[in-house]
């Protein structure tokens, strides 16, 4: 620990672990109103084309149907489900309630409310619709190139975004390489499937039970489709089993949300687990090309880049994704020049939209297998090349202009290469026999909050309760990470009292006050710097109230152990539940602070990871043997957790790296209908993850703290495939390097034949 801390920097479990054992906490899934109806989709099972007749007779003449919806009893209004306020759409207008023009195998053509969940799936499939196919296109090169075939108005490559900085330079002796890197469709994976509630009131409004990362996204949404004031929209964060991204977007709730409307009766939307991969959201698969020039030392001149995001059926945030994958190269690697093109396209697959790292893990596995292949024509050891090229703290990052903070990614590579044992085992021979290892190294970086882009900034209020405990009202949204302990510990330091005597809850647009969500890496940045300083302006009105209880000027008043003591007189002092109670007697009005925080930095964080593989050169299988992921945090505030972040992130880049996949086939489908055949990695395959984590306090966040969930997992994936590389002395650059992609490239004579 790099400072005299008492809470921060100690293990605890999330605030509602005793609840999840017990099976106590209520999940969305779980949530049972008087008169509820259950909804069930019908989802397109064409890629493109056009709904020219729905006959939903059948249905309706189910005992228990409510209503059918479609097209044809729906707005047909157009909204964007990637929202943080209504000026600050992430993505164009593209998407509807229920699709008429159908553009995906997932797609919503139409729903049935019924007083069961039994009749509403047994309903949809007594619905018949008919389809006219229209041409469908599945990659983003047949997209750009047959624009005579728009999937939407307006052409098929809808966003176009650039960065250039610096000037060209290529010294006489340049060394150039160039490279290709494809990275898949993914699958989220959370535990959880998507569930929304939605409960209509005599007034016309709503309230929404949703599991969403961003409650006041949410409202804007539902209630500028619907037609509502915001007042009359309360949306409620319902407790969640996941997320990892698949929900910062608001997929379930603007559907959700009219046929409670309009059934004017409680309705609960919950997907399986097949609905939740086709027709949710899906990580963005990704092509990017690097050229990049350096001197015969090693040292970087310049570096071209082109990447092209397959964005599926409907827009969602992969604009705003194309944008932050040329925001993340220039805050690793010094380079004299550097020009990135990233464009977003159209494709009748999946949809695409936000995942854990919103870009980085993209271009990062992309740069940093590129930058094994310079050290490789360079006959460089990999981290020596690295150490030539890496930022230095508080330099400037020359795209966004603004200072890395006290960026360690030196220090992480450093240290990690000691720990790790670097020299020693990259000098191993990697065997030439039917099992051969190697190991590799990646590097990461990511950013902390949305300084910068807009102002950032979180609003919170903090009570003190008569006997001595405290409140917090703050927006916060868990996702599983530990978000609300965060925050009751970093009060309980600055109060200098326990963490078990705060208490904390989460989001409720009726009652929390205004803040953007969980997502870009900002919460323990910004919202815990929003703890912090409403904190210590409550300890400020603790002390005044001592001060007035105790006669004593407030410079001779110190707090600590939940008391106010008066200095150099160590009988005369008073606890905090008698500041509570006797300033209640005496004032009436409670003690209470309020903050708004508004960010004035946005450092970036890092990890650096190594990697050991094993693979069988017979089958092509890869085992991941040993793993030591290091993190630039700043200062851990819940230690274990942190150490979780990463390990929960290692695994989830090694199935990026050789497993996870949603490739669509000729007819449009993702080939899957569930866990049973998608593969994720299992308890039995992982390594045993060391986690090092690199503490200082240079940096804004509180107590130095800098966020963890998202670039722990930026690097994985290059690292195992540069470990992959190295054992087989391969060129692996598609991801994932599945068995029958490793055998082709260890046996390249029979692919050609």
């Amino acid at each position: 620990m790099t400072q005299d801390l008492q809470y921060v920097g100690q293990t605890y479990p999330v605030h509602d672990a005793a609840q999840k054992v017990t099976g106590e906490l209520v999940y969305g899934s779980d949530i049972e109103l008087h008169g509820m109806l259950y909804a069930k989709l019908l989802l397109s099972p064409i890629p493109h084309g056009m709904v020219i007749n729905i006959d939903s007779r059948a249905a309706e003449a189910l005992p228990g149907v409510v209503k059918v919806f479609s097209h044809l009893n729906s707005p047909a209004d157009v909204y964007c489900r990637a929202r943080l306020t209504p000026e600050q759409e992430l993505c164009p207008r593209d998407e509807t309630l229920f699709s008429e023009h159908v553009r995906f195998v997932g797609d919503r053509v139409a729903a049935v409310v019924a007083t069961s969940q039994a009749i509403a799936e047994a309903a949809v499939a007594l619905i018949d619709v008919q389809y006219s196919d229209l041409p469908a296109l599945f990659t983003p090169e047949e997209a750009q190139r047959r624009d005579d075939l728009p999937i939407h108005p307006g052409g098929n490559v809808f966003f176009e975004h650039e960065e250039e900085c610096g000037r060209g330079i290529e010294s006489p002796d340049a060394v150039v390489v160039s490279s290709t890197t494809t990275t898949p469709r993914i699958h989220h994976a959370a535990l959880e499937p998507h569930v929304c509630v939605a409960q209509p009131h005599s007034t016309g409004g709503l309230t929404i039970w949703s599991t969403s990362q961003g409650v006041y996204g949410a409202r804007t949404v539902v209630a500028d489709l619907l037609g509502l004031e915001y007042h009359h929209v309360r949306v409620i964060k319902a407790p969640m089993g996941g997320s990892f991204g698949g929900k910062t977007e608001f997929i379930l709730e603007p559907v959700t949300a009219y046929m409670a409307q309009k059934t004017r009766r409680p309705v609960k939307l919950l997907l399986n687990r097949e609905e939740c991969m086709r027709a949710t959201m899906v990580r963005p698969a990704t092509v990017s090309t690097i050229r990049t020039t350096c001197n015969p030392q090693g040292q970087l001149e310049s570096m071209e880049v082109a990447s092209v995001l397959d964005a599926g059926a409907y827009a969602s945030s992969t604009s705003d994704y194309a944008v932050h994958m040329c925001k993340k190269i220039t805050k690793l690697y010094r380079l004299a020049h550097y020009h990135h093109r990233s464009q977003a396209v159209y494709t009748n697959t999946p949809v695409a939209g936000a995942m854990r790292g919103w870009g980085a893990p993209e271009i990062v596995s992309a740069l940093e297998i590129h930058m094994d292949r310079v050290a490789h024509e360079l006959g460089m050891d990999p981290v020596d090349l690295r150490l030539r090229n890496l930022m230095h703290p508080f330099e400037v990052d020359p795209v966004t202009e603004m200072s890395i903070g006290d960026g360690r990614v030196r220090e992480c590579l450093e240290r990690g290469a000691a720990a790790f044992d670097w020299g020693a085992r990259r000098g191993r021979a990697p065997g030439r026999g039917r099992y051969r290892r190697g190991v590799g190294v990646a590097c990461g970086a990511h950013k902390n909050g949305m300084f910068g882009k807009f102002a950032e900034a979180s609003n919170m209020t903090l009570k003190m309760n008569e006997d001595g405990t405290f409140e917090l009202g703050a927006s916060l949204h868990e996702v599983g990470c530990g978000i609300v302990t965060v925050m009751k510990v970093i009060i309980a330091e600055v109060l200098g009292v326990s963490p078990d005597l705060v208490a904390a809850g989460e989001a409720d647009t009726s009652s929390t006050p205004f803040d953007y969500g969980t997502f870009g890496s900002r919460v323990t940045y910004v919202v815990g710097a929003c703890a912090k300083a409403t904190a210590e302006k409550l300890k400020e009105e603790i002390v005044t109230a001592a001060a007035d209880l105790l006669h004593e000027p407030r410079e001779r008043l110190t707090v600590e152990g939940g008391e106010v003591h008066v200095q150099d007189d160590g009988q005369r002092g008073v606890a905090f539940k008698d500041i509570a109670r006797l300033s209640h007697m005496r004032h009436s009005p409670a003690i209470t602070a309020s903050v708004t925080y508004y960010a004035t930095s946005n450092p970036a964080s890092y990890s650096v990871q190594f990697a050991e593989v094993e693979v069988d050169c017979a089958t092509g299988l890869v085992a991941v043997t040993d793993f030591l992921a290091v993190g630039d945090v700043g200062q851990a505030i819940n230690r274990g957790m942190v150490h979780a972040q990463f390990q929960g992130a290692v695994q989830m880049g090694i199935g990026y790296a050789l497993y996870e996949h949603m490739d669509v086939d000729e007819a449009g489908r993702s080939g899957v209908d569930g866990f049973k055949n998608y593969h994720i990695v299992n308890a039995p395959d992982m390594p045993d993850i060391q986690v090092l984590l690199v503490e200082h306090s240079g940096d804004d966040g509180p107590f130095g703290a800098k966020s963890v969930g998202e670039i722990a997992m930026v690097p994985t994936a290059a690292a195992v495939i540069n470990a992959v590389n190295h054992a087989l002395g391969t060129s692996l650059s598609d991801l994932p390097a599945t068995p029958e992609k490793i055998l082709a490239a260890l046996h390249p004579e029979e692919v050609g034949g």
